[in-house]
């Protein structure tokens, strides 16, 4: 931008449009794009014109050009703020005396190390999105510092909130880190939403601008937008202007315009002194606010996770130990970008020279044979849905080959039971260690059942499992977050020599905090902490610490908890306590050290066996606030109480104490049974119910699957309430354990 310092005394000609308070131009001169404030200037027009802009809409009105002679000097001098990236744009910064830094200080300063030490290698690879792209790490960060003076163009300041609603692509990443670079703070989220959610968090997070994946997604919530916020500008990520479905007055940009837009700025910046001068220069600072990420969607008190450049580098910088990356290795991407495991995964991976391909779980079963991933970075569902499709694939086989394939399984299951003992990763709570005799006949027992069976297990492993790796590839590891994994999944994976390392983290947290790493891969647990990670846990009601092995809320503390949430001091208190300490809401356990014996390699590691909090997270990694749905059913008069469960699960279900007076009512006026009924079979209760649960939860953002129908009423004195009269889900959910899981056979 050009702002009223920037004049020149020369005349300066250009193509423009005329917008409120201010004009957009092109210049001939230097390939710019310049900005001038109407009250700096006085012009005279000519009808006269250097270049016409073609296309509906944008940012240039349609064949209304101008020649623009500046008359005067400036009235005021006044520079305008440029935020930079400092190790990013230390090349061009070297020219203007301003701060430059070797290290790395904001996130988008990863880019230029990433561009020097691999260059040409294939960065990105994304072969679902028209036009397909790839980019090499040169053409990486050149599009990200493009993007970003585009950005700065069209009128993006420092600490503006640009909403990025868009799903997972290369383009994601360039505009994420765009937005970044120019000390703007993205606001993300997903293009399945709810026009409804996606309105509240454009409003609560005050941003003044968006950038959205399509033309469809701009369609659906353009009509909501535009009579109930303010937006500068639009970007279009992919697709073309001409498929909008009504002319809008906000200006719309597609992605090839904001990068040709800071490409010229960029190139006016290098070769005149005068378009260098015009600005301030002000570095990121390692604590400036980078990115919004909202958890709560459209229920209650909207939470905005206010994540710094210092929290996301941390991640960048200590996720290593997890993830032995190495230039040239090959990872598949398909989580959402804007979910904080897949953000900063992607962040810390491309720092290593990795070949980064995008699919979807469509194109998942082809990608995994095609592209033979070294890593692939996913939540629960992936590794679940792998599994039931090995399953599939052995029980539909031929009898014999069925037969031989489970058998192998079986003995590799074995194998790796013993094999966990004599190496000193067998899980347990037990403060009391075994003494060194019982410890050594343990060892020596364990070691001697695993040698006779490991011949079977390599014979396994050359006739069954090698087909499957050459099915799914995944050749070093397969990292798991978001979510709980199944230990029979996981138990699975290990039987056939694929590695899972599992993982715990939190928004709040960036998020990773803890995960197993490739040479202790303690199954049943989430790991040890991170690199400057620190866990305690500490009693429910008293926050008494506890020794370890003992069960109560895990707490966290390090340097990627957030900041506080965005404008919610009082969530931020709850949670967020003055010494640092995060109360994640979880209940978990941190595993007793032994220094002999089965388990002497597993002191520290986390283990988690639920939520305290109401929060359900599914195994897609999805979270889910049960009010929403419960607060719905409670509306039909079928329904006397009603708990929503799910937790790691592909879906929700609920348990359900219905009516039964009203049901058999509604069963009469049906006609489902004879009116001089007075019960109702079980089965015809539950179809009933189901249905009138399904008819209230429509609007709901998520829907209910399976329900679970008792008889007895949730009260005080069976201590499923509270003496207020609340559900204690906790308990209810512990009550029910075994009915809940025979829901999700």
């Amino acid at each position: 931008m050009l702002s009223s310092s920037a004049a020149s005394a020369n005349q300066i000609g250009a193509t423009f449009s005329l917008r409120p308070n201010f004009l957009l131009a092109s210049s001939s001169d230097c390939g710019g794009a310049l900005q001038f404030l109407f009250s700096s200037y006085s012009f005279r027009s000519r009808s006269v014109f250097l270049r016409t802009w073609h296309g509906r809409r944008g940012g240039f009105l349609p064949n209304r050009g101008f020649r623009v002679f500046c008359e005067s000097k400036l009235q005021t001098e006044e520079l305008l703020i440029r935020r930079y990236s400092p190790f990013l744009e230390s090349a061009f910064l070297n020219r203007n005396g301003a701060s430059v830094s070797d290290e790395w200080q904001a996130v988008p300063d990863i880019w230029r190390s990433s561009a020097e030490r691999y260059g040409d290698r294939v960065a990105l690879t994304d072969p679902y999105h028209d036009p397909p792209s790839s980019m090499t790490y040169k053409q990486l960060e050149e599009e990200i510092l493009d993007f970003s003076e585009g950005l700065r163009v069209v009128g993006v300041k420092p600490e503006d909130k640009i909403a990025l609603f868009a799903d997972n692509s290369c383009r994601w990443l360039v505009a994420d880190q765009g937005i970044m670079a120019t000390g703007a703070i993205n606001v993300v989220r997903g293009s399945r939403s709810s026009v409804e959610e996606l309105l509240q968090i454009y409003d609560h997070s005050e941003s003044v601008a968006l950038a959205v994946d399509s033309p469809e997604l701009f369609n659906r919530i353009a009509e909501a937008f535009s009579s109930k916020v303010v937006m500068k500008f639009v970007i279009l990520l992919w697709g073309e202007k001409s498929s909008l479905a009504s002319e809008e007055e906000t200006p719309v940009f597609n992605y090839k315009e904001i990068l040709d837009l800071g490409r010229g700025s960029r190139k006016s910046m290098l070769d005149f002194n005068d378009a260098r001068g015009k600005y301030t220069y002000e570095t990121i600072n390692s604590d400036d606010v980078a990115t919004l990420v909202y958890t709560s969607g459209t229920t209650g008190n909207p939470k905005g996770v206010m994540l710094t450049h210092r929290n996301l580098l941390h991640q960048i910088k200590n996720l290593w130990d997890v993830v032995p990356a190495e230039a040239g290795d090959r990872f598949l991407s398909m989580l959402p970008p804007w979910h904080a495991y897949e953000r900063a995964c992607e962040y810390f991976t491309l720092t290593y020279g990795i070949e980064q391909v995008y699919t979807t779980v469509r194109n998942l079963k082809e990608d995994l044979l095609q592209y033979q991933p070294n890593f692939i970075i996913s939540v629960p569902l992936v590794y679940e849905t792998l599994y039931s499709g090995i399953q599939k694939q052995i029980s539909t086989s031929s009898t014999a080959r069925k037969f031989i394939a489970l058998t192998f399984i079986r003995i590799s299951l074995a194998y790796m039971e013993f094999k966990r003992i004599y190496e000193g990763t067998y899980l347990t709570r037990n403060q009391k260690q075994a003494s060194y005799l019982a410890s050594l006949y343990d060892w020596l027992w364990a070691r001697v059942v695993a040698a006779i069976l490991w011949p079977l297990h390599m014979l396994g492993k050359r006739l069954v499992y090698s087909k499957i790796h050459s099915a799914i590839g995944i050749s070093k590891a397969g990292i798991s977050g978001g979510g709980s994994l199944p230990l029979h999944v996981d138990k699975f994976f290990e039987a056939i020599g694929v590695k899972v390392q599992n993982g715990y983290g939190l928004t709040e947290t960036s998020p990773v905090i803890a995960a197993r790493r490739p040479n202790n891969n303690v199954l049943g647990s989430v790991g040890p902490p991170i690199r400057h990670t620190e866990f305690k846990v500490v009693d429910l009601e008293t926050g008494e610490v506890l020794p370890p092995g003992s069960s109560g809320i895990v707490n966290v503390r390090g340097p990627q908890v957030m900041k506080g949430y965005y404008k919610n001091p009082a969530a931020t208190k709850q949670v967020l306590d003055e010494d640092g300490w995060l109360s994640t809401g979880d209940i978990g356990w941190i595993a007793p050290h032994h220094s002999t014996g089965r388990s002497r390699r597993c002191g520290g590691v986390i283990v988690l066996e639920g939520r305290a909090k109401d929060t359900i997270v599914l195994s897609t990694g999805e979270n889910v606030e049960p009010v929403e749905l419960e607060e719905a059913a409670m509306r039909s008069s079928l329904i006397q109480q009603i708990v929503v469960v799910g937790q790691d699960q592909r879906r929700l279900g609920a348990i359900i104490v219905p009516n039964k007076e009203e049901v058999l009512l509604a069963a009469k006026k049906l006609s489902i049974v004879d009116v001089n009924a007075s019960e109702l079979s079980m089965d015809k209760m539950k179809n009933l119910v189901y249905e009138d649960l399904r008819r209230w939860t429509t609007g709901c953002s998520f829907q209910i699957g399976p329900i679970l129908i008792v008889d007895e009423p949730f009260t005080i004195d069976s201590g499923l309430m509270t003496p207020t009269m609340k559900i204690r889900r906790d308990r209810v959910v512990a009550q029910y354990k075994d009915q809940i899981h025979n829901l999700y056979k």
